[in-house]
């Protein structure tokens, strides 16, 4: 296994790239793919803000953080990168932004063992389009 350090601006042209990755699947009638790759495209962003909150020289403190870093649970991390909150009092006041979220906040990543039920297309829409939780997430990394 090769070991990869990632910074905080690698998760930021991750995450565009899976976002874009996924634009281009789902154009083209992959929604498995594209399902998988927008959420992942979620992720990476939530990890581009969990980096912006460390120094390069720290470590976390304790192993819990490092499980809670080391995830794929979209939930745990928007919670790590101390967005939630946020997200909370944002989604009061723009419905769309919580129809978004209530899109991809159950994306996981056994999603890419499924090869049913998987909208690519309304997942990616729900990331990048108007009010679309990758744009909220760039406000924040």
């Amino acid at each position: 296994m090769v070991r990869v350090t990632l910074f905080r601006k690698d998760f930021k042209i991750l995450a565009r790239l899976r976002a874009g990755d996924a634009r281009i699947l789902a154009s083209h009638g992959h929604q498995q793919g594209a399902y998988y790759l927008a959420g992942y495209a979620i992720e990476c962003a939530l990890k581009a803000c969990i980096a912006k909150k460390t120094r390069r020289s720290e470590f976390p403190p304790h192993p819990l953080e490092l499980r809670n870093i080391y995830t794929h649970d979209l939930n745990v991390l928007l919670k790590t990168a101390g967005l939630e909150k946020q997200l909370e009092k944002d989604m009061k006041s723009n419905p769309k932004l919580a129809a978004n979220w209530n899109t991809v906040k159950d994306w996981n990543q056994d999603s890419r063992y499924s090869s049913a039920g998987l909208n690519g297309s309304d997942l990616h829409k729900a990331i990048t389009g108007g009010n679309g939780v990758l744009s909220w997430i760039r406000k924040h990394w």
